[in-house]
């Protein structure tokens, strides 16, 4: 099963996921968003399938670094998406596209049954 990983490379979570799936021996294509950007064709299908919720990192450094007036405008899907566009280490990591759908964040359990 071909996947693709999205990410940062130095996000630990990222890391850990990786690595994961390397021991699982998946093979996975990983798409950075410091040198790529994000791919708006995905992000908005993220957003159809998952909502803009889920995507959101809330516990993130990104996300706490923004000011109270930065955050409490985020409020919907539309003003959610042009943060994540705007500052993509906002996005909730890794985000995994694979055959079956779309997981988010790393749960090696959730993992190991999506993508047996």
């Amino acid at each position: 099963m071909t996947l693709t990983v999205y990410g940062i490379p130095n996000c630990d979570t990222v890391k850990k996921a990786r690595a994961w799936l390397q021991d699982q021996g998946v093979v996975y294509t990983f798409h950075d968003y410091k040198k790529q950007g994000v791919p708006l064709p995905q992000l908005d299908a993220w957003l159809q399938a998952l909502g803009w919720e889920v995507l959101l990192n809330r516990k993130g450094t990104t996300w706490r670094k923004l000011d109270a007036e930065q955050q409490a405008a985020v409020t919907d899907a539309d003003s959610a998406r042009a943060l994540m566009l705007a500052q993509p280490s906002v996005i909730k990591r890794p985000v995994v596209e694979y055959r079956g759908g779309v997981l988010v964040g790393f749960d090696p359990e959730a993992w190991g049954r999506a993508l047996a």
